[in-house]
């Protein structure tokens, strides 16, 4: 078996992301273990998503960020923000063949809602 990855994410209050992250994404929540609060994915064909708490703020756009692919873009976009998350631009972005929405989960994290093409 190869090298299996997981995507860390600094916030300030992981219970309240991992409510949010857990349902925008379908994964387990793991639960706090000290500092870290694992996200689980239905198999292993997704990476695994762990909250770290630390205590300094975000203060800039982020350097990474993950991207969610969808079927149903506007569907999905409401839905999040349903649960918590805001557009960073209202409009979407077109490019590459793709269209997606820059989005920020509650703490202000980046992350991209990208329809699939098809």
């Amino acid at each position: 078996m190869g090298p299996r990855l997981t995507i860390t994410l600094d916030c300030n209050d992981p219970a309240r992301l991992a409510q949010f992250w857990s349902e925008a994404l379908g994964y387990e929540d793991g639960g706090r273990h000290d500092e870290f609060w694992p996200l689980l994915p239905p198999d292993d064909t997704e990476p695994m998503l762990v909250l770290q708490e630390v205590t300094e703020p975000k203060v800039a756009k982020s350097r990474m960020h993950l991207d969610v692919h969808v079927e149903d873009l506007a569907a999905e976009v409401v839905r999040l923000e349903d649960l918590g998350a805001h557009r960073v631009d209202p409009d979407p972005v077109e490019g590459h063949g793709h269209v997606w929405y820059v989005m920020a989960d509650p703490e202000g994290n980046e992350f991209c809602v990208v329809k699939r093409p098809g």
